[in-house]
């Protein structure tokens, strides 16, 4: 049975009574390596004012978010005047693992198990099925998000950057 992956930028969709409701997608993970690597990128520290607007969020979410960061050893803070957040290490020592990790593993998939009547062995089965195959999904992705740096981003963004620039 194969596996597909899905971005995690795709809106998810349920057809509900006819209606198709869009579900909302957590996009803490792709917002963190984006101001991780403008932090980098600013050379020194960010208040959570400046990241609030880059992000078009409120401070206090992203002091929230931030500390889990820290606690992880990814981000340093300072308060005070000149304070704020600066990386704790260096894009390369960074993988998209730590980050997610750090965000508190937020759910990858939408979809999931039913609980409603564990005794049913038609439930068991499917399931079981399920389990397995978002399990395989699950540690591929996490795989991947191992192996693939901010300083990897950082420089996917240069070459970008470089070729848009026509350079």
């Amino acid at each position: 049975m194969g596996v597909a992956i899905i971005s995690a930028t795709v809106l998810v969709t349920i057809v509900r009574r006819g209606h198709i409701c869009a579900m909302r997608t957590d996009s803490r993970l792709s917002r963190m390596l984006h101001a991780l690597i403008h932090m980098d990128r600013l050379g020194g520290r960010a208040t959570s004012e400046q990241l609030a607007a880059m992000l078009a969020t409120n401070p206090v979410v992203v002091r929230r978010t931030m500390a889990g960061l820290r606690r992880d050893g990814l981000v340093a803070s300072e308060s005070g005047q000149g304070g704020g957040w600066a990386l704790a290490r260096r894009l390369d020592d960074i993988t998209l693992l730590d980050i997610y990790r750090a965000l508190g593993e937020p759910a990858l998939f939408a979809i999931g198990q039913s609980r409603d009547h564990p005794e049913c062995l038609v439930e068991q089965a499917v399931n079981g099925a399920l389990e397995g195959t978002l399990s395989q999904a699950r540690d591929l992705i996490s795989a991947r998000f191992a192996a693939v740096t901010l300083g990897d981003l950082s420089r996917d963004f240069d070459d970008r950057f470089a070729a848009g620039r026509g350079a």
